[in-house]
């Protein structure tokens, strides 16, 4: 299919919000040139415009989340369309409706595996014919676990002729809390899951995000337990529901190099002896978001963003007993600061790689070139460990 030709490379839908606005400053920074501002009001965005100092000369348009003839224009004037306006239940359907009937590549920050999947069979299909890479997932949930979990895979077939058919994912150490809008999507996706029953199922499985695929039982990392690979005792981490679906996904897309029985968890690592296990018990019955009080379209500070970071180790293991690590690390909040550079590199990386359409991930269709510019620009690093 050719190459879609458009007015404006990306247009950042939402570029008035938080997150929004630190994606902005980033494609500024980077020097990115053909680039456009959205949202609903052209006022509200020459105002924000002004307050960040970009140049006057900062394309603005203007579209309606809640009018589809306002979307479909905006889709037809730009390549990649951003968003960062969720819960996407709420806010997102039309616009990736509008996107696949475009031939619009689109990238979000979408945590909300049920909508996700309604999106998968209502759309993968068109976006398939238009070409349309519609992209779910491009901040912090997911992209450092499914890269990281393709860069232990790729150094894995390497090291030992094959991929593990086993992965652990750990939480290492992390600063830096949940966004508003994760907070936002969270809460709506409880409320969808009490009206449509259905929803249940699919949050529950590992599999919820491959159609027509199950595969074996997975470790649910609902539970405190300890973790001889490591020598700690872990706890349930709360990105892991969405997380290992993205990852599932990615090896479904690809046509299962992991294998049709791979095994994914996440947890997050505490410590060792009773210690360890006094707080994985703790993190296990706290609220998740502890006393976060962010509303969508609320952060941190730019301190609290420039001081978080996180730490992520993959394990890969054998039947024979055989290991391999991996690490992911991020030099920001991962909320905020991280999420806002992933997003944006991923989006570059599809303008700079063309790959078929239709409702995909990043660890299917730009694996590679992603994690090469996550490395040079946003502060990611992937690395082998001993």
């Amino acid at each position: 299919m050719a190459k879609k030709t458009a007015e404006f490379d990306i247009i950042v839908y939402g570029a008035s919000g938080f997150t929004g606005r630190l994606v902005a400053e980033y494609l500024a920074a980077q020097g990115v040139k053909n680039w456009a501002m959205g949202g609903r009001s052209l006022a509200k965005l020459a105002e924000v415009r002004d307050e960040m100092g970009l140049p006057s000369s900062t394309q603005l348009v203007a579209a309606d989340s809640d009018n589809a003839a306002s979307l479909i224009e905006m889709c037809k004037r730009a390549r990649v369309i951003l968003t960062t306006v969720g819960p996407y239940q709420l806010y997102g359907a039309e616009l990736v409706a509008a996107c696949a009937e475009t031939g619009t590549d689109y990238v979000d920050l979408c945590g909300e595996p049920a909508w996700m999947r309604d999106m998968i069979d209502a759309h993968d299909a068109r976006a398939k014919e238009t070409g349309a890479r519609i992209v779910f997932s491009c901040g912090f949930d997911s992209i450092p676990f499914d890269l990281g979990v393709w860069f232990l895979q790729r150094e894995a077939v390497k090291a030992h002729g094959k991929p593990a058919p086993r992965v652990k994912g750990r939480v290492r150490k992390m600063q830096g809390g949940a966004s508003g809008g994760t907070i936002a999507s969270l809460t709506e996706t409880m409320k969808a899951a009490a009206k449509k029953p259905k929803i249940i199922g699919i949050l529950k499985s590992s599999f919820g995000l491959t159609p027509g695929f199950e595969g074996p039982a997975q470790p649910s990392g609902l539970m405190p337990e300890y973790d001889s690979a490591t020598g700690t005792w872990t706890a349930p981490f709360v990105m892991a529901p969405i997380n290992t679906k993205n990852v599932h996904r990615s090896n479904f897309l690809l046509g299962h190099p992991f294998g049709r029985d791979f095994m994914y968890d996440e947890m997050i690592m505490t410590t060792i002896g009773d210690a360890g296990r006094a707080m994985a018990e703790a993190i296990a019955k706290a609220n998740p978001f502890g006393e976060a009080k962010l509303k969508p379209g609320e952060g941190p500070s730019k301190d609290e963003r420039e001081n978080g970071f996180y730490d992520l180790l993959f394990i890969g293991e054998y039947p024979d007993g055989t290991s391999i690590r991996a690490s992911v690390k991020g030099d920001k909040d991962p909320g905020y600061g991280s999420t806002s550079k992933m997003i944006a590199e991923s989006a570059l990386t599809l303008l700079e790689n063309e790959t078929p359409g239709g409702v995909v991930t990043p660890g299917a269709v730009i694996a590679a070139p992603l994690l090469e510019r996550l490395s040079a620009h946003a502060g990611l690093t992937f690395a082998l460990e001993a």
